[in-house]
């Protein structure tokens, strides 16, 4: 375990639960697809939205529209979002309500989001966050247009004020409570993607391609 870029990034509940290193916050973030960005608006109020995101190395890539207020709002000078992914493991079951729990891997990212605005550069990042969600979908679809880059705006965020927060194992109950007659464990929790099911709009009888045939998380060549 390192130690925390700043003190706002550091976990102060259950921090002996804390990582700091980069392969575990990578590792989290590879996983997951779907992020929750929060920011102050321009009206003062606090909103939290779903979003899906990509890695590529350093960077973290958000696409919203270009006309939303929010993504207007993240992109100010000075203006800080956080963002959080969440990956659920088990749920805990304890001998007492008070210490059931869940196994869960999460990562907080905390900083500056700057918008991608050259339009080539634009394409790459939206290729990444593609290759993020479907590992190998940018070169099997139609790309962007230069119609539809420009309605998209992306937001590029720096993997560096970030920690890591990891439960696992199982319930801690208190001592007396070992000795009662309840049921405790854990319920392992996990993933399943089933067979793809083709759109019935589709032109000819086309075969899955190999990003869904071979579809997993997290994808390949990640850790």
């Amino acid at each position: 375990m390192t130690q925390p870029v700043s003190d706002r990034s550091a976990v102060h509940r259950y921090a002996h639960r804390a990582f700091y290193d980069r392969a575990t916050i990578d590792a989290i973030l590879d996983e997951g697809t779907v992020c929750h960005v929060g920011i102050t608006t321009d009206q003062g109020h606090p909103v939290v939205i779903p979003l899906a995101y990509g890695r590529q190395g350093d960077e973290l890539y958000l696409h919203g529209s270009a006309a939303s207020r929010l993504f207007r709002a993240a992109r100010a000078q000075g203006r800080e979002v956080c963002v959080t992914v969440t990956l659920v493991d088990g749920l805990v079951v304890a001998r007492s309500t008070y210490n059931t729990d869940i196994n869960y891997r999460s990562v907080v990212l905390i900083g500056e989001a700057h918008e991608v605005a050259d339009l080539s550069e634009k394409r790459r990042c939206l290729d990444a966050l593609v290759e993020h969600v479907i590992p190998g979908r940018s070169t099997e679809a139609r790309p962007p247009t230069e119609k539809e880059l420009r309605a998209t705006m992306l937001l590029r965020l720096l993997i560096h004020e970030a920690s890591a927060k990891v439960r696992r194992g199982w319930p801690e109950d208190n001592d007396d409570d070992y000795a009662l007659p309840v049921w405790a464990g854990v319920v392992p929790v996990r993933t399943v993607f089933d067979e793809p099911r083709p759109d019935p709009r589709m032109d000819g009888d086309l075969g899955a391609p190999p990003s869904m045939t071979a579809y997993r998380r997290p994808g390949p060549g990640r850790a």
